[in-house]
């Protein structure tokens, strides 16, 4: 390719509108151009980069033994009201009506798409497993598009299904798509955790999420130090406390008329804030009311796991009425010890093994200290692990202690079980002729993301560093020829030619630029590596070469320039 050739349009100013460096980079490169709210062209030099991606994705599934399909992107009303999703996924949904007043929406996943496919199509248990994949567009409606195509309305996304008789064999697969999401994300180059993970909207019974690591992903990721330990913050275990100690002190009121944060209250006192407990007031369902969650002061309260408790999954927060009416205070000052009115006590197992503890006494301008269970309140109804790991917990293995670190989600992995099977009644025969529900898994990879979690992971204040395998072209032949001298073009043109033949996958920067504002386009689009010929040069014989990340360039003759480009 000759970028006389080609369309590259870069620009030296950052947009004002870009917040995160991939959304920046993007569109300094000319990768993408925003169309509408979360919609985006990608030029031919980030569809490049795209394909590349898309390939290695699509080799690797294939290597899986997937089978690739396409489904519509339009999927009617109907499938989505058999799993009971068409109202429940929410307003990420885009619904649409056609000329026939027919309901349809835009597919942002396509598990009720596949499983009619599957119902369809399979008889026999003798036709399982069976994996099928697409690489397709999706659209999610997201409420407030951002970041580029990090997070944005319509995405590539490669989604998988698999259809099985048996749950063991549903886990071999899922096992089976963990390598093959392995090997993509290493053929990637990218550095990269699979951590456990909630199966949201998607739903079913085990999950795990690929992230690629970096300081601005949205996500935050729990791993051990010692072991190969991960999560999801939100799945993250704590580990369980030690036993509850003897109380020592009996419990007091204590004035504290402005202080209602456990912070505060930590400071009035001079105590430690692991000393304090929060108190979250919480609605559940009509069975189990009126709820108090208590975490350690110096704790958060961790949602998804709270939503998993029985008679919370739809949980809401207390509205100041319903609080003033269970507690008889207002906010600020509320804790377990008697409430007005019978309410549910959910602890966090770090507060069911504490003594001579610190809440509030239920009483504007007060806190109790020295509480301590079963003397001046009874024993929790419920404890569990309800908060979010910090730095510095103990594994839950075991295993070293545990740290933070921010990653993007590329790819999902989830045993889904009958959930879809079951609602839409997708069964096959098995070896006795009896009708059995097929068990299924799913596997999704976002590839559009992929890109810019790449340039998050891989970037300098010059521009984007690509990984070879994801880069539009692995060499850029730069020719600086002030005089036109035409063996100076020669040399560069029989130098990129031969790179091609040889394997190498080079471009020619052709556009008679001068060196400064072409070296800066090569380093902005990321390029690896740079060979620049030029007449100096080719007196004597030698080129510049200088790789994406050196600091320095250097001479090199032809036979060392291709076995440098050939180690790479």
């Amino acid at each position: 390719m000759r970028l006389s050739r080609f369309h590259l349009n870069t620009a030296r100013e950052t947009p004002a509108d870009a917040e995160i460096v991939s959304h920046q980079l993007m569109l300094r490169a000319g990768m993408i151009r925003k169309l509408g709210a979360g919609l985006y062209t990608w030029s031919p030099l980030g569809l490049r980069v795209m394909r590349k991606v898309e390939a290695i994705v699509r080799e690797e599934m294939d290597r899986a033994g997937a089978l690739e399909l396409q489904m519509p992107t339009v999927q009617p009303r109907e499938l989505w009201e058999e799993t009971g999703r068409w109202e429940k996924f929410g307003p990420q949904l885009l619904k649409i009506v056609d000329r026939k007043q027919a309901e349809y929406c835009y597919a942002p996943t396509a598990e009720e798409v596949v499983t009619d496919f599957a119902r369809n199509e399979l008889r026999s248990y003798k036709q399982l497993p069976v994996n099928l994949y697409q690489i397709h567009s999706k659209f999610r409606d997201e409420i407030r598009p951002r970041f580029g195509v990090m997070r944005a309305r319509e995405f590539l996304m490669k989604d998988a299904y698999s259809f099985h008789l048996t749950p063991e064999d549903m886990e071999r697969e899922y096992r089976n798509m963990h390598a093959a999401y392995t090997r993509i994300f290493t053929r990637l180059g990218l550095q990269f955790r699979a951590v456990r993970a909630d199966s949201g909207a998607i739903g079913g019974d085990a999950s795990q999420e690929f992230h690629v690591m970096a300081a601005s992903g949205e996500d935050a990721i729990a791993f051990s130090d010692a072991s190969d330990y991960a999560a999801n913050i939100e799945m993250a275990q704590a580990a369980a406390p030690g036993p509850r100690p003897g109380a020592t002190e009996s419990m007091r009121k204590i004035d504290t008329p402005t202080q209602k944060t456990c912070e505060e209250v930590a400071a009035l006192l001079g105590i430690a804030l692991t000393r304090t407990v929060k108190s979250v007031a919480l609605v559940g369902d009509a069975h189990t009311g009126f709820v108090l969650a208590l975490v350690r002061g110096d704790h958060v309260v961790n949602e998804i796991k709270l939503a998993k408790l029985p008679g919370l999954g739809d949980y809401r927060l207390a509205t100041e009425e319903e609080i003033l009416d269970h507690l008889g205070s207002e906010p600020g000052f509320l804790g377990p010890v008697r409430p007005r009115k019978n309410i549910a006590v959910v602890a966090d197992r770090e507060v069911a093994a504490m003594a001579d503890f610190v809440v509030g006494a239920n009483e504007k301008g007060y806190h109790l200290a020295g509480v301590n269970w079963g003397r001046d309140l009874p024993e929790p109804q419920i404890v569990a692990d309800i908060r979010s790991v910090v730095e510095g917990d103990v594994s839950p293995d075991g295993c070293g202690t545990l740290h933070l670190a921010r990653g993007i989600e590329v790819g999902h992995v989830f045993q889904l079980g009958q959930k879809y099977a079951q609602a839409m009644q997708a069964t096959v025969l098995d070896e006795a002729g009896k009708m059995q529900v097929m068990y299924m898994g799913c596997y999704g990879i976002g590839v559009t993301r992929i890109v810019a979690a790449a340039i998050e992971q891989n970037h300098d204040a010059n521009g984007i560093i690509w990984p070879e395998p994801m880069a539009p072209w692995k060499v850029a032949v730069c020719i600086i020829n002030p005089k036109n001298n035409p063996e100076v073009a020669a040399a560069a043109e029989n130098l990129y030619r031969e790179l091609n033949a040889a394997g190498i996958e080079a471009v020619l920067d052709d556009r008679g630029l001068r060196p400064g504002p072409m070296f800066s386009d090569i380093e902005l689009i990321g390029i690896p590596h740079r060979v620049v010929v030029s007449e100096r040069g080719l007196a004597a014989g030698t080129c510049e070469y200088r790789g994406r990340r050196d600091t320095e360039a250097s001479q090199l003759d032809r036979a060392a320039v291709f076995a440098r480009l050939a180690e790479c």
